[in-house]
């Protein structure tokens, strides 16, 4: 039965390798360095903006609940494998439990997903805001918001779910070296010792479905967007309305720019440099995110301000 093929499989194969740069040493402690200065940066500035949208009364709007969610995502994407990651870089044997490195492919593949669909939700909200801003506080009340942020964590589990329990199903026959600096599903189920055609089809199947249907969507939103911004008289009002959508382009455009990167380059001879790509994909992202909604934004910049007078009349 399912469950005694399990057991079989875990009895063959109970951790696997993660091969990362082992072949340069030196190379693995300055990646240590930069790795732990960036997931501090990523916990600092997420974990901040988290914290300001959940004590200023002025950031309870959709667009703050949704980036709240945002920063709540990044962090948790990046702890399923960062930490792990650094201690491999330190030590020799670099090996993780059939468990382990399940859970952290199941984990970093539902914040992946998650995050794809959010996008799409914020989209959704600059759209309303623009293109119909009377109706706006009507249209994204708090139940709407609190649904469809529910259902971006919903379908992000339940992609991540389909694909990480197909992928356990498959027999791991001694196998178990995975070329990679974390349990990477696709690096994963190339180490089956059967057909692995069906995995390769769903998960060609869920890039479809979770990457480049969000692109659309999101490409469509701002069609319209544009379209109504350009039929505003004042230049002040067409400036403003950019303002408003500006930090969420700029992080749809870093998020998918790299991964469009990713999947239109030639395969390079050294894998070495597809996985330091692929390492700081998931790394930049989470890291920009804060600053980009930070950079130029006056609310947060008052919450900040707020928040540090609040700690400094108490420290008094």
């Amino acid at each position: 039965d399912q469950y005694s093929f399990f057991r079989k499989t875990l009895a063959l194969t109970s951790e696997f390798i993660l091969q990362g740069l082992s072949e340069y040493p030196k190379a693995e402690k300055f990646l240590f360095v930069m790795c732990l200065v960036m997931y501090l940066v990523i916990l600092l500035g997420n974990g901040t903006l988290i914290i300001l949208t959940l004590l200023d009364a002025r950031l309870h709007t959709p667009m703050y609940f949704f980036l709240g969610n945002l920063s709540f995502l990044d962090i948790w994407y990046t702890s399923s494998f960062i930490p792990s990651m650094l201690i491999h870089f330190l030590s020799e044997k670099k090996t993780i439990s059939f468990t382990k490195c399940v859970v952290q492919m199941s984990v970093s593949y539902t914040m992946g997903s998650t995050e794809c669909v959010l996008l799409v939700v914020m989209a959704y909200d600059h759209y309303v805001a623009i293109c119909n801003p009377l109706r706006y506080p009507i249209i994204m009340g708090k139940a709407l918001c609190i649904q469809m942020a529910a259902l971006s964590w919903g379908l992000g589990f339940l992609n991540s779910l389909t694909e990480t329990v197909l992928a356990i199903r498959l027999p791991f026959c001694g196998k178990n070296v995975i070329n990679h600096f974390v349990c990477e599903i696709l690096a994963f189920v190339k180490l089956a010792c059967t057909d692995i055609s069906l995995n390769e089809i769903i998960i060609m199947m869920g890039n479809i479905i979770f990457l480049f249907s969000p692109l659309l969507l999101i490409c469509i939103s701002y069609i319209f967007i544009l379209s109504t911004v350009l039929r505003i008289n004042s230049a002040e009002g067409r400036k403003r309305a950019f303002s408003t959508c500006s930090a969420h382009m700029t992080v749809v455009i870093v998020f998918y720019g790299t991964i469009l990167f990713m999947y239109m380059k030639a395969k390079s001879k050294d894998s070495a440099f597809d996985k330091l790509i692929a390492l700081f994909y998931g790394l930049v992202t989470p890291m920009l995110n804060p600053v980009i909604y930070s950079l130029r934004n006056t609310e947060v910049h008052g919450a900040m301000r707020k928040l540090m007078s609040r700690h400094w009349f108490w420290r008094k």
